[in-house]
C-alpha cells in the first residue's frame, strides 16, 4: 500500500513538473532605450565642445551633432 502511495505521488509530481515545463511563457519585448534626463546644471557641465564625438544634438554645447561630431554651425549657413 505504501509503495502505491509513493508511486502516485511521484506520478503526480512528474505530471505537474511536465505541465510547468510546457507552459507558454510571454515573450519578452525588446527593451526601448530611454533618453537621459539630467538637471540643467549637469547638462551644462557635461556638454561637449566643438569637434568632440556625439550621438545626438543634446550632447553638444552648440546643440548641433552632425556625422557623430559636434559642429559649430549648420551646413546651410
Amino acid at each position: 500500500m505504501h509503495c502505491w502511495k509513493m508511486m502516485a505521488v511521484f506520478l503526480l509530481c512528474s505530471l505537474l513538473l511536465s505541465q510547468t515545463d510546457c507552459a507558454a511563457l510571454h515573450r519578452r519585448q525588446p527593451r526601448l532605450t530611454r533618453q537621459r534626463r539630467m538637471t540643467p546644471f549637469w547638462r551644462g557641465v557635461s556638454l561637449r565642445p566643438v569637434g568632440a564625438s556625439c550621438r545626438d544634438n543634446s550632447e553638444c554645447i552648440t546643440m548641433l551633432c552632425r556625422k557623430n561630431r559636434c559642429f559649430l554651425r549648420t551646413a546651410s549657413e
